[in-house]
């Protein structure tokens, strides 16, 4: 037996019927976990709906010698979300791992972009993670044990079109991080995986048997599901971190402080901002909180001695 294995774990996979989700769906299968595999089976900008996709990794997964069963409520709102969890717990029993890949992306940027771009992606990639969270949340304490992946994206670093893609990515950061300290009392943990593959949303998804090019990125979303699976495992060591997989590379991506400058006599000015601009930026001794109150300890640790 395989010492990552998931026999006896139940897995719902949001997303699954294509690109990532589907690859994270069938390791998590090839390991041992019984699997719901979720997918709306729409267009990249969330419009449409169809069981093909869904359907089609189910097959695949059993014709492997896999569990799995297909799933096409929506994570946007709660009562899909609500139906997913419970496909899980009525065909299966239970559920132990989550993992949120479902997603749209509908290109645009300041000024054209509209409201309803942004609110669209925050109700699937945001909302969509909460709901699903929130429906698995009482089935994790109860059994004392879950495991939840939540997506985030290199994304979120900054592109001039994708403006609400990457706030939306963004507010899973948070939503791990607080939702991680909520389940560390019940084993719960919660992290997020940063993907860089060819997908659907991502450039053009490559086929399972593309090879290697020089010169040329390759992207295959099979690359990253090692990440996941491993944070999905019940040895996971870790708990709302944020990694990132693909192409062969898997590195730890960190919210971090500079320890800045500290102004000691009477209240600062714009002038004694400016002339110190420079440690405030000084990346030498930055600091990774681990929560809120560790931030603020290390912010204030100038007024208490």
């Amino acid at each position: 037996m395989s010492e990552f294995s998931f026999e006896g774990r139940v897995a719902v996979v949001t997303g699954a019927g294509r690109g990532l989700g589907r690859a994270y769906a069938r390791l998590l299968a090839e390991r041992g976990a019984k699997v719901v595999v979720n997918d709306l089976g729409g267009s990249i900008e969330g419009d449409g709906a169809d069981i093909g996709p869904a359907q089609t990794v189910v097959e695949e997964i059993t014709a492997a010698g896999g569990t799995a069963v297909a799933d096409t409520n929506d994570v946007s709102t709660r009562s899909g979300a609500e139906a997913i969890i419970n496909r899980a717990v009525e065909d299966f029993g239970r559920i132990d791992v989550l993992v949120n890949n479902a997603g749209i992306i509908r290109y645009a940027g300041l000024p054209e972009i509209e409201a309803e771009n942004l609110e669209r992606h925050l109700a699937v990639h945001l909302v969509g993670s909460f709901n699903t969270l929130r429906a698995a949340w009482p089935h994790f304490v109860e059994q004392g044990y879950g495991r939840a992946v939540l997506t985030t994206s290199s994304g979120m670093f900054g592109l001039d079109n994708n403006l609400s893609y990457a706030a939306a990515k963004a507010g899973t950061v948070g939503l791990a991080r607080s939702a991680r300290l909520s389940g560390e009392p019940h084993n719960i943990k919660v992290n997020l995986i940063a993907p860089a593959a060819m997908t659907r949303m991502g450039g053009g998804e490559q086929p399972d048997d593309a090879q290697p090019v020089p010169g040329m990125p390759h992207m295959p979303s099979a690359a990253v599901a090692p990440m996941v699976a491993y944070l999905a495992h019940e040895s996971c060591p870790v708990n709302g971190e944020i990694y990132t997989a693909g192409a062969g590379r898997f590195a730890r991506l960190f919210i971090a402080s500079t320890e800045g400058y500290v102004h000691q006599d009477g209240p600062a000015t714009v002038e004694d901002v400016a002339a110190n601009w420079d440690s405030i930026n000084d990346e030498k001794d930055y600091y990774v909180p681990s929560d809120l109150m560790a931030w603020s300890g290390s912010f204030l640790k100038h007024q208490f001695g």
